[in-house]
């Protein structure tokens, strides 16, 4: 939790001085061009002052200081336009005139009391692509807090999954051991004890669960083979499973095909299952009933688990998927979190609140992956 806090913390951090970065360069880029845009237009102003003097020169003028201003612009669009707006002459711009409207100008040019002419102009290259440098920086700087956010998921998603296989396998480790010696101590109470037999089932029955629990940790972290399966037939084995280890006060029900096949790992699937329906009976406060429907749709399975329960304000649906959220006073908040990554990162399917209501029940409903029987 406290890495997923840093996390959060990191990009943050990051997001506020990149905004910062282009809140600057924004404000600096706009300042730069006003006045560039401003520089442009005196230079226009000194250029058609230029023109008309070229225009009135006769040949005892010298010209050569005229000229050399009028050529020395190489970088702003000219147009010299006659008083019914006829191009006259242009120069750094197509021989095609923009339209009038999206020029600067017009800058007047008066030859003599009849003749007035006018100079409209463009932006110079410079000034155009200087307009956009703040959006390509942001574009830049949005890349870089993307790329930047990516690698920060993926490194806290890497941790996370080291972590949960970590502590999976050893946990896994560490049941093996008393498995085998509780083993051990039923054989030989089988062979001492015939007379109780049934006791010893019990305990077989309770060791072997053991085993499979056992099972189900050391394949978190590992890639699970997903074999066609009868998702019917795991949700009733399931469904008796808990039904004879939880109070008579909660009701199951069943409602699936005979034969529904999705691509599963059957004790992976069964423990989601298992999570599913302890967490509707912590909802239930251990009364209510419980109902499992799945169903064919399009080229998926759907399975949901319903309850009678108290209820997930909607605010809290993707909450509680969450690491070490929990509304019990006793409780890791890993059974949601695990559930859903069996589901989604193993089964490469999707586990969500598909509806619920304050005090009137919560559907959790599992999509998988439709499966031909082979």
């Amino acid at each position: 939790m406290k890495s997923m806090a840093n996390t959060k913390n990191i990009s943050i951090v990051v997001l506020c001085v990149s905004l910062v970065i282009v809140v600057l360069s924004v404000v600096f880029t706009t300042s730069l061009t006003r006045k560039l845009a401003l520089e442009e237009q005196r230079k226009m102003e000194i250029w058609a002052e230029a023109t008309r003097q070229f225009i009135l020169a006769d040949e005892n003028t010298d010209i050569d200081f005229v000229t050399s201003i009028i050529e020395g612009n190489n970088t702003i669009p000219v147009y010299m336009v006659d008083a019914d707006g006829q191009l006259l002459i242009s120069r750094n711009a197509a021989v095609q005139m923009p339209p009038i409207e999206e020029l600067n100008g017009p800058i007047e040019v008066k030859i003599n009391d009849e003749i007035t002419q006018y100079i409209y102009y463009d932006e110079s290259t410079l000034l155009y692509q200087l307009r956009y440098i703040p959006y390509f920086q942001f574009a830049l700087i949005f890349l870089f807090i993307v790329i930047g956010i990516y690698v920060i998921y993926v490194s806290q998603r890497s941790e996370q999954n080291r972590v949960w296989a970590g502590l999976s396998k050893e946990t896994a480790h560490q049941l093996g051991t008393p498995i085998s010696s509780l083993n051990a101590w039923l054989e030989l109470l089988q062979t001492d004890y015939k007379d109780n037999n049934n006791y010893i089932s019990h305990m077989r029955a309770d060791v072997d669960r053991l085993q499979v629990i056992a099972d189900r940790f050391s394949k978190i972290g590992s890639v699970p083979a997903l074999t066609p399966t009868n998702v019917t037939d795991v949700l009733s084995q399931t469904v008796a499973y808990m039904q004879a280890r939880t109070s008579t006060q909660i009701k199951y029900t069943l409602k699936a095909e005979d034969t529904l096949y999705a691509k599963l790992n059957a004790p992976l699937f069964a423990w989601v299952i298992e999570n599913l329906i302890k967490n509707a009976i912590d909802a239930m406060n251990g009364v209510g009933s419980i109902t499992l429907s799945a169903f064919a749709k399009g080229k998926t399975v759907c399975v949901d688990v319903t309850d009678t329960g108290k209820g997930i304000e909607h605010r809290r649906w993707k909450t509680i998927f969450q690491p070490g959220y929990s509304t019990k006073q006793r409780g890791w908040g890993l059974g949601l979190c695990l559930s859903k990554r069996i589901i989604e990162d193993y089964h490469r399917g999707k586990l969500f609140v598909h509806q619920s209501q304050i005090n009137g029940g919560t559907t959790f409903r599992i999509i998988l992956e439709q499966a031909v029987n082979s």
